[in-house]
């Protein structure tokens, strides 16, 4: 599966081969603003899903051996939670789990990459190893598309200094 790679739309590709997802997305911010936008709880809330969902910050702790934990809340009112743990955190990667609670079974090992392109450029490249073929397909099956480039596009929005849209309600709980 793979989406047009025209500017502002990621690339989603499934490897034939071995049950991962990559994500290619290019971004007119550098390398240093688009990681503190993954690691900043303030903002990671900003950006991160569909539009249509706001964000809390249940847990954060950006850092080697910490954890995160956040919930998506729909106009409904309808939460859908997630949780994880950062394996690694540098200047210029993260490796993290991600699980969405509710799949609780489906844990998935991320690896995200910025690559500086120059001239204020950063390309940023992930993956998500899942554990079986039958839960990378219900992730790509579960409209990820939709909540990695609505996602990336507000990403862009506050890269830029413009409002981000989508619900203004981010809450943000324990920080560590």
């Amino acid at each position: 599966m793979s989406t047009t790679d025209h500017p502002g739309t990621a690339t989603i590709e499934a490897d034939p081969e071995v049950p991962l997802i990559r994500i290619t997305r290019d971004f007119r911010a550098a390398p240093t603003q688009v990681m503190r936008a993954h690691t900043d709880p303030e903002l990671y809330a900003q950006w991160v899903g569909p539009t249509e969902l706001s964000t809390r910050i249940e847990h954060w702790d950006a850092r080697t051996g910490g954890a995160w934990a956040f919930v998506n809340i729909g106009p409904d009112g309808e939460e859908y939670s997630f949780h994880g743990s950062f394996h690694d955190v540098t200047e210029d990667r993260i490796v993290q789990t991600f699980t969405f609670d509710g799949w609780p079974e489906g844990v998935s090992l991320e690896t995200l990459r910025v690559e500086d392109l120059g001239d204020g450029r950063t390309r940023l490249h992930t993956t998500s190893l899942f554990d079986s073929f039958e839960g990378r397909g219900q992730m790509l099956e579960s409209g990820m598309d939709v909540g990695v480039n609505e996602g990336y596009a507000a990403l862009d929005a506050l890269l830029a200094g413009d409002p981000v849209p989508g619900p203004t309600s981010h809450d943000v709980g324990t920080r560590e």
